[in-house]
């Protein structure tokens, strides 16, 4: 903080906002939306890999696959994404704790389920109870990256399910006739042309995402909307050093601001992902683009 800022009652203008604007809550904001960015950079391609895994699955010859593939479409998608946020997420960190439980606590007796309460020994609890704040912090991220994962994964393979059929048959076949194995004409055949396809259905899905980042205070995780919610609230003189009225159209104004300069930060980077397939593609968007050319 400024070295001027140890007296805010006797600050003014601009003097008094960059001391507002740099106390220690705000600095907790300006980490949300760090962690808000982080959480889309490793989301987004843990979600395609769980996407193109599903989609694979649900187009596999062999049935149990094919099954659980298309049950994972099917289910995630039709979950209302709140309902399964509050639900798996518990489930999940359960089940990590149980596991653990089974392992480092053999000899215990009394069982787990207790009522409405979930008892496992000290030791197996996620985090453990001394572990400093920040593992407790990390552990809550990584079960967000996750569970979000998860269930964009689903629409992702969607997604996919639906490129890898439009990919034509013929060049399929051409693939197969030239004496390319299976496997050799999926992942040099069908795998690069199904993006061409897929990238208007991933970038819909990549709007959804950042979209639905303040899903994160059903984690446990303080958001920069849950911030701007707290900070911008009227503060009283006696409970703070800072006083003032009801800001919070302010604070949802700048994230107004913000989540559309990312949109559209998103929207021309896609645009120039797309251009790139679609050079020389005998799609209608290379179509155009050969147009253009000529």
């Amino acid at each position: 903080m400024f070295s001027f800022c140890t007296d805010p009652a006797s600050l003014e203008g601009a003097k008094w906002l960059s001391c507002y604007l740099t106390t220690v809550k705000h600095m907790s904001m300006y980490y949300a939306v760090v962690t808000v960015l982080l959480l889309l950079a490793i989301t987004a391609p843990t979600a395609l890999a769980f996407g193109f895994v599903g989609a694979s699955a649900a187009r596999s010859q062999i049935a149990p696959l094919r099954w659980v593939g298309k049950t994972y479409i099917a289910v995630v998608r039709g979950i209302p994404d709140i309902a399964f946020f509050l639900f798996f997420v518990i489930a999940l960190d359960q089940a990590f704790e149980y596991i653990r439980h089974r392992i480092k606590c053999p000899d215990w007796e009394e069982p787990v389920r207790q009522g409405n309460d979930f008892i496992v020994c000290t030791a197996a609890k996620l985090p453990l109870g001394n572990s400093p704040q920040w593992m407790h912090e990390t552990y809550g991220f990584m079960l967000a990256v996750l569970t979000f994962a998860i269930v964009f994964g689903a629409f992702a393979a969607n997604v996919l399910f639906g490129a890898m059929r439009a990919v034509p048959k013929g060049q399929l076949e051409t693939a197969e006739a030239y004496g390319m194995s299976r496997g050799q004409t999926f992942w040099r055949v069908l795998v690069p042309q199904m993006w061409v396809y897929a990238l208007p259905g991933l970038s819909n899905l990549w709007m959804v995402l950042i979209k639905a980042t303040p899903l994160l205070f059903l984690l446990g995780v303080e958001d920069i909307v849950y911030w701007a919610r707290e900070l911008g609230g009227a503060k009283q003189p006696q409970f703070t050093e800072y006083p003032h009225p009801d800001w919070r159209m302010w604070y949802f104004a700048a994230l107004l601001i913000f989540y559309l300069c990312f949109t559209k930060v998103s929207e021309v980077v896609l645009d120039r992902i797309m251009a790139k397939l679609t050079h020389g593609q005998a799609t209608a968007a290379g179509e155009a683009q050969r147009k253009a050319a000529a």
